[in-house]
């Protein structure tokens, strides 16, 4: 064999998993076709943070006065912001390079298939194609921007979140079809700047997959913005023969139709794992709906084939593919490995304000069965979130009213994705809410809001 390991791919899934492998003594090789890094470091995770960075500058100084400072002619240049954001994002790959020279990780380049007997053939830019074995080799190929029938992207007038990143020309007018995260998100980065932004919604909410509250509360804040929502509408489809973008819109309730006039469409209806063309079939792989089926430890039905990331089943987020390719090559190397906790995983959206979550939803709760306590502390009573201002949204927690077990958290306003990492810990050390109300928080700070929901929860709340 050339290798202990070989991973296909090299996302945050794909490099984590190989650091690892080599830190525990395997001969390891990465197969990448295009940057290290994967769709996260150089077209997701970290570029969009760039991108919302420069959209809350924007925001601070067209608010200064706010804060008692006085700015005059600010303006967004559209050109240097994607500029920033690329430039962080080639930072980052750099810094993937040379992590796998540090832990003496062979990188092959090229497009790699998967073949019978632990190969794997990779065929470089220039055609040559040369076979690669491995005791053990690791799928870790990630996913693209979903298309759907009557939104085909173009990716020029219909665009994915790779485009999203790299328009030439900031448009006038935007629909973005779906509100997770990546909808949400550029929703909130191109509304600041001035485009003005509809999101079409399928399901009766915004981010649909948080709590009812927290769908609540940032559709009131986003409308506040000047963002139009359609929430229980579909995209029938679009028209670009024009030049412009006619999208043509029903509500799934009324069946009404209309017609918006835009210059671009951002498809942001979700991910598609990258599981096409990589040989699964061949090597005999097990496929579910286009996702690799895996036991806990991402074993895959044929012996030494593993599979981690958005293509396998289980939320697609950058931090659980690490998680579970840290845990796969743990267990390949004999190590005594805790099988993942999927209820907690935390959900984190990078929108201002942002929103953080973790475990069961309140209605979630309620169908498991559970008696529940539940407390809600408003930022608005935040002593730290009026002086920053920013006294947007609340935290809710949710607790079995019987044994106190911390059932879910769920988070909007200003740097919540800070905060929930609180939560998840507690979880996982099976902390009770009367333990969270007795642990001294820090004042003044937005942390405080957690022991505050807490207190809510068990009517000890002081400062509401």
């Amino acid at each position: 064999m050339d290798y202990d390991v070989i991973v296909l791919g090299s996302g945050p899934g794909g490099y984590v998993t190989a650091i690892r492998a080599s830190q525990l003594g395997m001969k390891t090789a990465v197969i990448e076709k295009e940057s290290l890094g994967g769709v996260c470091l150089n077209w997701g995770c970290i570029p969009t943070k760039a991108l919302l960075k420069s959209a809350q500058v924007f925001e601070y100084i067209s608010h200064a006065q706010d804060y008692g400072i006085q700015v005059d002619n600010a303006s967004a240049n559209f050109g240097e912001m994607i500029g920033r954001s690329r430039g962080v994002a080639e930072g980052m790959s750099k810094g993937v390079q040379f992590l796998m020279k540090k832990n003496k990780i062979d990188v092959i380049m090229g497009y790699g298939m998967l073949k019978p007997g632990k190969k794997v053939s990779v065929k470089n830019d220039k055609g040559e194609e040369k076979d690669y074995s491995a005791k053990h080799i690791i799928i870790a190929t990630g996913g693209r921007s979903r298309s759907m029938k009557g939104l085909e992207q173009d990716g020029e007038k219909i665009i994915g979140y790779r485009e999203a990143m790299s328009l030439k020309e900031q448009p006038n007018k935007m629909v973005v079809v779906g509100s997770g995260a990546i909808g949400v998100e550029f929703a909130y980065f191109y509304n600041s700047l001035g485009t003005e932004v509809t999101i079409v919604e399928y399901l009766d909410a915004i981010v649909p997959r948080e709590d009812k509250d927290v769908s609540k509360e940032l559709g009131k804040i986003m409308k506040k913005k000047g963002i139009n929502l359609m929430t229980g509408s579909a995209v029938q489809s679009v028209d670009t023969s024009s030049g412009l973008c006619e999208v043509k819109v029903k509500n799934n309730k009324t069946g009404a139709e209309s017609t918006i006039t835009c210059d671009i469409v951002l498809s942001a209806v979700g991910v598609t794992p990258n599981t096409d063309n990589i040989g699964l079939e061949a090597v005999g792989i097990h496929l579910d709906k286009g996702l690799v089926q895996v036991d806990e430890y991402y074993r895959t039905n044929v012996d030494g084939y593993y599979a981690i990331g958005d293509i396998v089943p289980g939320p697609a987020l950058a931090h659980v593919a690490s998680a579970e390719g840290i845990l796969c090559v743990e267990k390949i190397a004999g190590h005594h490995v805790e099988a993942m906790d999927y209820n907690n995983i935390p959900s984190c959206t990078y929108c201002v304000p942002e929103v953080a979550s973790v475990g069961y939803t309140e209605d979630a709760a309620r169908e498991a069965g559970y008696e529940i306590k539940v407390g809600k502390f408003p930022f608005s009573a935040s002593g730290k979130a009026s002086a920053a201002g920013a006294k947007e949204g609340f935290v809710k927690v949710i607790y079995d009213a019987k044994y106190g077990e911390w059932l879910g958290a769920h988070m909007v306003g200003a740097n919540v994705t800070e905060m929930i990492a609180e939560v998840v810990a507690a979880r996982k050390l099976e902390t009770t809410g009367h333990e969270i109300l007795k642990t001294v928080h820090p004042h003044p700070t937005m942390s405080e809001a957690v022991m505050e929901a807490t207190a809510a929860a068990y009517d000890e709340v002081i400062h509401l």
